[in-house]
C-alpha cells in the first residue's frame, strides 16, 4: 500500500511512516504499533526524547511481522553528543527497543559548538559496523549540513525537519535534494490546522480529507512524511493518499501558503539537554 524511496546505498524506505511523539509508553505504544502494522504501515519513527522506545519495541515484537519487515528509526538526544556517549546511547536505545540494529538513526538536534562532529564519527562507525542501515540528522540547517558534509567520511542520508503547508523551508529542501539527502517532514499536518482555501478546494475536488491533501502534496514534492496518531481510523486516513494526484495548479496554490514561520523550535536556538 505504501511505496518506497530507494536510498543511494540501496536501502528502501517507506515514503510514509508513523510518528510517535507524545505517544504514551507501555501498552498504548505497543497497541499503536500493532494497529499501524495491521492497516499497512511498515515504518515507525521514535526517539530517546519521546520516552516510548520500550512500548514500541513490545509492539514490534508482537505485531506478527518479522523484524526485518519494519523500518525502525530512533534519534540521539542532545545530552548524549560526543563519540563515546553516542555509542553508549545507541546501545541503550537498542536494549529499550529489544532489537539488535536500527534501520535509521538520527542526530536529533545539531548541538552546541559543533558537538555534532565527534557524534557523527560515532554514527559512521556504527554504520560501517552494520549496526545502522541509514544514518542522518534532524533539524539541521543548510549551513550546518554544509559544514558536516565538509567534515565527514560518510555523508548524512536524511535530514528530518519541520515541513508542512505553512512552513516550507524550500532553500534547505532544495539543498538536501541536490545532495541526495532525503528530507523527512515532521509535523506535516500542523496539529490539524489545515483549513486553508487551496487545501479545502482540493479536498472537495478529489473527495479527500484536508490531511490527505496535505500529505499528498508533500509526497508529490518527494518528501517523506511522518504523521503522528494513535487512532486507527486516522492511521487508515493518513496512508490512503496514493490513489489520487494533485494538479500542478493545486500544488502551486498550496505552495503559496508558506509563511516561513516555524511551529516548532529553531535549531539555531534550541539545545535543551534534558
Amino acid at each position: 500500500m505504501i511505496p518506497n524511496y530507494k536510498m543511494a546505498n540501496g536501502v528502501e524506505i517507506p515514503v510514509l511512516g508513523l510518528g510517535t511523539y507524545l505517544t504514551k509508553n507501555g501498552e498504548v505504544a505497543a497497541q499503536t504499533v500493532r494497529d499501524a502494522v495491521e492497516v499497512g504501515y511498515r515504518s515507525i519513527d521514535t526517539a530517546w526524547f519521546y520516552g516510548n522506545e520500550e512500548g514500541l519495541g513490545e509492539g514490534i515484537r508482537t505485531c506478527g511481522l518479522d523484524r526485518k519487515e519494519i523500518y525502525i528509526t530512533s534519534k540521539l538526544w542532545n545530552a548524549f553528543h560526543g563519540y563515546e556517549a553516542t555509542l553508549t546511547a545507541f546501545e541503550d536505545s537498542l536494549k529499550r527497543l529489544g532489537v539488535d540494529y536500527l534501520d535509521e538513526y538520527l542526530i536529533h538536534w545539531p548541538g552546541q559548538v559543533q558537538s555534532y562532529l565527534p557524534t557523527w564519527k560515532a554514527f559512521e562507525k556504527l554504520y560501517k559496523d552494520g549496526r545502522i542501515r541509514v544514518i542522518g540528522v534532524s533539524n539541521f540547517t543548510r549551513d550546518l549540513l554544509t559544514h558536516l558534509l565538509e567534515n565527514c567520511d560518510i555523508k548524512p542520508m536524511v535530514d528530518q525537519i519541520e515541513v508542512n503547508p505553512v512552513f516550507q523551508p524550500n532553500t534547505l529542501i532544495a539543498f538536501c535534494q541536490e545532495n541526495d539527502i532525503l528530507v523527512e517532514g515532521w509535523r506535516p499536518l500542523v496539529w490539524g490546522q489545515l483549513e486553508k482555501e487551496p487545501i479545502i478546494a482540493a479536498s472537495k475536488k478529489h473527495g479527500k480529507t484536508l490531511a490527505q491533501v496535505a500529505l499528498r502534496w508533500q509526497f508529490q514534492k518527494n518528501l517523506r512524511t511522518l504523521p503522528k496518531t494513535t487512532h486507527k481510523d486516522r492511521m487508515i486516513e493518513n496512508i490512503n493518499i496514493f490513489d489520487f494526484e494533485l494538479s500542478e495548479e493545486e500544488i502551486s496554490a498550496i505552495d503559496g501558503l508558506n509563511t516561513w514561520i516555524r511551529t516548532g523550535e529553531s535549531p539555531d536556538e534550541f539545545f535543551w539537554k534534558g
